[in-house]
């Protein structure tokens, strides 16, 4: 099927009939509104699969091709972008907002990661993960771009992979402030759109070129 054919924000499925979407939901949170939206067009559709995502995103699966335009229609939310060559979402965890073990603001720091970079077009699909602490429940070192909090700063590992070869990210930065941590993330965004093949993935990139070629280029 022709890439124009497709509805906006939809994933064709392997039946090559129905299509997901995938409603935008900033580091995971919602309210009593997204809930109730997501709910009501579930019954008024009838979709046969709603799926929390391993993003902190909730997919919609099963639409018939006419009724994509509506359900967007009816949510009023924010297409979250699932299969295009940019930055897909910032996951994170509860951090100090009400976690006993956090010890950095990771909503905070993951809410302004998503609103200044989901979107931003790459070589490859990016994921970026935030973690309030070294439990690192925000998956953060398998993540493209992963912060973890401690007690002196943000570290901030880079070239992580979960899926396929997963590969453990490598640590680019210690002892980061907040400013200091988004102002490295953006750097090494440029350096990937600037350094990487298209479709190769950050994990792919840092093989290849090693980690203290980063650190030389943007420290």
């Amino acid at each position: 099927m022709a890439e124009n054919d497709i509805p906006k924000g939809a994933i064709l499925q392997r039946d090559q009939k129905t299509y997901a979407i995938v409603p935008r939901t900033p580091v995971g949170l919602v309210t009593p509104d997204v809930l109730e939206a997501l709910a009501r067009v579930g019954r008024k559709y009838e979709i046969p699969v709603m799926k929390i995502t391993s993003g902190q995103r909730i997919a919609l699966v099963g639409l018939e091709k006419e009724q994509v335009d509506q359900v967007w229609d009816d949510l009023k939310m924010d297409i979250g972008p699932a299969v295009g060559l940019c930055v897909h979402y910032v996951q994170a965890c509860p951090g100090t907002a009400v976690c006993k073990l956090g010890v950095r603001d990771s909503l905070g720091l993951g809410l302004e990661l998503e609103e200044m970079f989901v979107g931003k077009e790459l070589p490859a699909k990016l994921k970026v993960g935030v973690s309030g602490c070294t439990m690192c429940c925000a998956e953060s070192y398998v993540r493209d771009v992963g912060l973890i909090g401690k007690r002196k700063g943000w570290t901030m590992v880079v070239g992580g992979n979960a899926s396929g070869r997963p590969r453990i990210g490598d640590v680019l930065a210690e002892e980061l402030s907040r400013k200091e941590a988004i102002e490295l993330v953006n750097r090494f965004l440029e350096f990937y759109r600037d350094n990487s093949g298209k479709r190769s993935r950050s994990a792919q990139m840092l093989k290849k070129i090693g980690i203290d070629a980063v650190k030389e280029a943007i420290l």
